[in-house]
């Protein structure tokens, strides 16, 4: 039930509405007060991409736990979010007649700061942190990631030759992160796909050469073919006792469920599991499709969802131990204030600028530009911020353009280029920003916020 939580009136021309999506691949923009922001193309989207179970209304404007609105004539920004990151509203703002009309289904925290719209939201940021108890933001590594090449198909072999190549061009990576495709399925990660023998050799074989290894994990996933939703059934997040498993959407060629970590079984798995790759040398993780660990259902312990999800990542914290490197992806944003060192905050970049079905929360350089930007503010005050891996190589559509929102936007240096296929300004470029990391502080302001 969505209730009146205050009316501001609005320059109809000038005024603006900064909407915040609820998870890293969800689209976050600047919109004109009279416009109407992005929809999930289509449920699954609305599940993988958007905040499941919380459709936004026909017209106007839906923020998950955090909407602003700038009036348009030198008025304070007036800002209404979520009180912690326990209990995060959907928060409505609808226009009309020189009035916006904010509403949301839960509590909200009304707070007014000083203009522009972009200082306002990092003076926001500042307060939310402190108030949840976020720790300041360590320094991030530079890396390199097999997924923007290889994807799924990688093998040690491309791994090793990246390595060398890494070594021969002299760049400034310090973590060589192994992404998808080094397990035998989604859910089952104890067991390796066929391109891969030994992680614990691999690893090594990356310390010896002087870098760090990364691995990555969707820890809250199932695949329906996995061994783990075959003979842990109990293990999987329901409805209701009884029901059929949660639909957490589908990708890998095969349906998705979620894990429900409160589960002694399923908890135990997660120990297992990260610390296995502890002890096989791993300290750097990044942690995947993390919607599913907070979307709706019966959990074992009867907690709500978001309580869930913080413990299922304290959990993983407490199995790695406080040295390693956690980056969240495809993660619910403030519910994982204080729980992560870097954050992505936008859709996956791609070769292609424009995602086919023109939704920015698809894989695109325009939808990871939209977000990379309009979430610039968290930078150094929740998190570092990823802005999604460096990829330059020639086939790469625009990728100047790419370039430059990773050299200004980009808080996490993460190259996802086979270093063999760089041209010479490719590799120039990856050069340059490798060797120059930004610190984990905020960024300037004010910066462009894209309209």
């Amino acid at each position: 039930m969505f209730e009146v939580v205050a009316t501001v009136p609005v320059h109809p021309d000038r005024a603006r509405v900064f909407e915040h999506g609820w998870q890293s691949w969800s689209p976050t923009a600047t919109y004109p007060v009279r416009a109407t922001s992005y929809r999930p193309p289509s449920a699954r989207e609305a599940t993988m991409g958007y905040r499941p179970g919380r459709p936004a209304p026909v017209r106007g404007f839906q923020g998950e736990g955090l909407l602003a609105i700038d009036p348009g004539d030198a008025q304070p920004i007036c800002v209404f979010s979520a009180p912690d990151p326990l209990h995060v509203p959907s928060i409505r703002a609808g226009y009309a007649h020189g009035t916006l009309t904010v509403s949301a289904d839960g509590p909200v925290q009304a707070r007014r700061f000083d203009p522009p719209l972009t200082a306002a939201l990092g003076a926001w940021a500042e307060q939310f942190a402190r108030e949840a108890g976020a720790a300041a933001p360590r320094p991030a590594p530079t890396g390199w990631c097999s997924w923007y090449h290889y994807f799924t198909s990688v093998t040690e072999a491309d791994v090793l030759e990246n390595l060398a190549a890494i070594g021969d061009a002299e760049l400034a990576v310090d973590v060589i992160q192994i992404d998808d495709g080094w397990q035998s399925e989604i859910g089952d990660w104890t067991t390796f796909s066929d391109r891969f023998t030994s992680l614990h050799d691999l690893a090594q074989r990356i310390r010896d050469a002087g870098r760090r290894p990364g691995i990555w994990v969707a820890p809250f996933l199932v695949g329906a073919r996995s061994r783990v939703a075959a003979e842990h059934p109990e293990w999987l997040l329901r409805s209701a006792p009884g029901e059929e498993p949660v639909d957490a959407g589908s990708n890998w060629n095969q349906s998705l469920y979620a894990l429900d970590a409160t589960h002694p079984g399923a908890a135990a798995y997660l120990r297992e599991v990260f610390g296995g790759l502890v002890a096989a040398g791993f300290d750097y993780f990044k942690l995947d499709f993390l919607y599913a660990g907070a979307l709706d259902g019966a959990r074992c312990d009867g907690s709500p969802a978001l309580s869930a999800y913080r413990a299922g990542l304290r959990l993983i914290r407490d199995a790695v131990g406080p040295q390693p490197y956690l980056l969240g992806c495809g993660a619910p944003i403030l519910p994982s204030v204080g729980l992560f060192d870097a954050m992505r905050v936008s859709a996956d970049i791609a070769l292609e600028y424009e995602a086919p079905d023109g939704d920015p929360g698809k894989p695109s350089q325009l939808g990871a530009t939209l977000s990379t930007v309009s979430r610039a503010f968290l930078h150094g005050r929740f998190w570092v911020n990823d802005s999604d891996c460096l990829i330059v190589r020639p086939a790469v559509q625009r990728r100047e353009d790419w370039a430059e929102v990773v050299a200004r936007y980009g808080g996490l240096r993460v190259s996802s280029d086979r270093i063999a296929e760089l041209d010479d300004w490719g590799l120039q470029r990856t050069r340059e920003l490798l060797a120059t990391p930004p610190p984990p502080v905020p960024f300037p302001v004010p910066f462009p916020v894209p309209a």
